[in-house]
């Protein structure tokens, strides 16, 4: 006898209901992967348990991107059929599926974080790592670059100071060579020696201040008369 057909309806029994879940599941994710390579398509599989836990299955575009792109094509195809037109059903449709995507965000966000891992099957633990290994070379390439330019800039500031205080050195010279130079202009000039007292043989009396101090010594003695030239100061030593 073959076999017949199974009426689908919901399994009362809690482990046989959990074992044709989990059987179903992995059937259902492994058609979805050979439809991905079989026909080169675009596979985006979400799929909660009783429980509330989440198995999911993407391509190498990744759920959010599929996400993204059902959202765009259903966008326009709701313009095409109902052109300005919104009424409550479509915002809560809207509403769903903004809260859909925030909560696939979310969902990325803990993977990225290493959280909530249990979920995720070796191929989505492949990509996660080589997700963060792109972004880790995104950022230290970035940090490279950061530091590049912090020290470039650092070298522009220490010429400029250098040129800076190059003027400043020469502008101080230049003020103390001016200096020097007014210094030395308006320093007394140095003194000539008095010429000596210039003696008169032959005359009565001198014309300086040595002829003076000769007469005040003599005092009242007339000088003596005589046909020489020698003059009287020097008589009285000889007599």
């Amino acid at each position: 006898m073959g076999r017949g057909r199974v009426q689908l309806k919901r399994i009362e029994n809690k482990i046989n209901r959990q074992v044709t879940f989990s059987k179903r599941r992995m059937g259902l994710l492994k058609k979805a992967h050979e439809i991905s390579v079989l026909c080169d398509a675009e596979v985006a599989l979400i799929i909660f348990s009783t429980k509330g836990k989440l198995y999911e299955y993407a391509t190498d575009s990744s759920m959010s991107k599929i996400l993204e792109r059902y959202e765009r094509y259903s966008y326009a195809e709701r313009e095409l059929v109902l052109p300005g037109q919104a009424s409550e059903g479509n915002w809560c449709q809207e509403y769903g599926k903004l809260k859909a995507r925030v909560e696939a965000l979310q969902r990325n966000l803990r993977h990225f974080m290493g959280e909530d891992l249990d979920s995720l099957s070796v191929r989505e633990l492949q990509q996660l790592e080589q997700q963060l290994d792109v972004a880790l070379r995104h950022v230290r390439s970035r940090k490279i670059q950061v530091m590049f330019d912090s020290i470039s800039e650092l070298q522009t500031k220490e010429k400029a100071l250098q040129e800076q205080n190059i003027m400043l050195e020469k502008k101080l010279q230049e003020k103390e060579k001016a200096a020097a130079q007014q210094a030395h202009r308006h320093s007394p000039s140095l003194l000539l020696p008095t010429p000596l007292p210039t003696l008169n043989i032959g005359s009565y009396t001198h014309s300086s201040s040595v002829g003076v101090a000769a007469e005040e010594e003599v005092g009242a003695r007339p000088l003596a008369r005589t046909n020489s030239l020698v003059p009287p100061w020097m008589l009285r030593h000889i007599n």
